[in-house]
């Protein structure tokens, strides 16, 4: 595999302690293809009916990415990342300390949020979690319903908006910087 730094370092010659673990790798591209499918029906759904047809498995969804992220903050709470590469300036180091934090903020507001919308009072459909079980309302009334339902919809496009930054960074890092910040977050290749 060619090289990825101007050091040459490659993703099968990073160390132990440079990559992150299986585990949080794992939470970590679980997670993104979530939210990434989750913010195209979320967004979508107005406009493309196909996507209207989908709001049970984003809300499936959105439950299912709640319940990864508590796991994944816990599990980085308890392992400490790997650091960033030697000579990232301070200010970046910054940003992508509050950008991951405010991610993992996110990933518990908006399935929270969309939690609290369907959950008001008045008739409710079922929430079922893929067809196996039925995800319980939130005795909440109207007034947090309403905020649920407002506060999701701005969170949506922060996230959108804070997915996209995530992703550009990550790939000036593998495309410009050519350094092993994408690399240590990639799943191992088998050779």
């Amino acid at each position: 595999m060619a090289g990825f730094s101007g050091t040459g370092s490659s993703r099968a010659t990073l160390s132990r302690g440079e990559r992150y673990s299986t585990v949080a790798i794992a939470f970590h591209w679980s997670i993104a293809l979530l939210v990434i499918v989750n913010l195209v029906i979320g967004i979508g759904h107005d406009a493309i009916p196909f996507l209207r047809s989908l709001m049970g498995a984003h809300k499936a969804i959105g439950i299912t990415v709640l319940v990864l992220t508590a796991g994944r903050v816990a599990w980085r709470l308890a392992h400490r990342p790997p650091a960033l590469p030697a000579g990232t300036p301070a200010w970046e180091k910054g940003v992508a300390h509050a950008t991951h934090w405010t991610l993992y903020l996110l990933m518990i507001a908006m399935p929270l949020t969309g939690w609290l919308m369907v959950s008001g009072p008045g008739p409710h459909r079922p929430m079922p979690w893929f067809g196996l079980f039925e995800i319980p309302t939130l005795p909440v009334g109207k007034g947090l319903a309403d905020l649920g339902h407002d506060t999701h919809g701005v969170l949506g496009w922060l996230m959108a908006a804070l997915v996209v930054l995530h992703i550009a960074a990550a790939l000036r890092h593998h495309l410009i910087l050519r350094d092993t910040v994408l690399t240590r977050i990639a799943p191992a290749l088998r050779r």
